[in-house]
């Protein structure tokens, strides 16, 4: 995967807020040297996304994991027919994923 000027951004965003450099590489489904490379300006920048533009911090494995969770309990209310718990599970699960940990 070629990453674009908007991918460099973000992982230059993340590595300037403190995220580890094999997170910013998990994200993004790439070796620990594409990152290196965007921060070096390969891809066309050198400029760090707003903070706002940019994932949770953690590492996206665990996070994937609890959100995976909330999801399975999401879909067995909606097979028992409890959508109002669904959605509890799936505000939860979004609210727990997008913490920065």
């Amino acid at each position: 995967m070629a990453m674009t000027v908007h991918d460099a951004k973000i992982a230059i965003g993340m590595l300037a807020r403190g995220d580890n450099q094999h997170d910013v590489a998990a994200w993004f489904g790439e070796n620990q040297a594409r990152i290196v490379e965007a921060s070096q300006g390969k891809y066309g920048t050198t400029e760090a996304a707003h903070a706002s533009e940019l994932p949770p911090k953690g590492p996206p494995g665990v996070k994937g994991r609890f959100l995976h969770a909330f999801v399975e309990k999401a879909l067995a209310a909606l097979k028992a027919d409890n959508t109002q718990d669904a959605i509890k599970q799936l505000e939860a699960g979004l609210e727990r994923y997008n913490r920065s940990e």
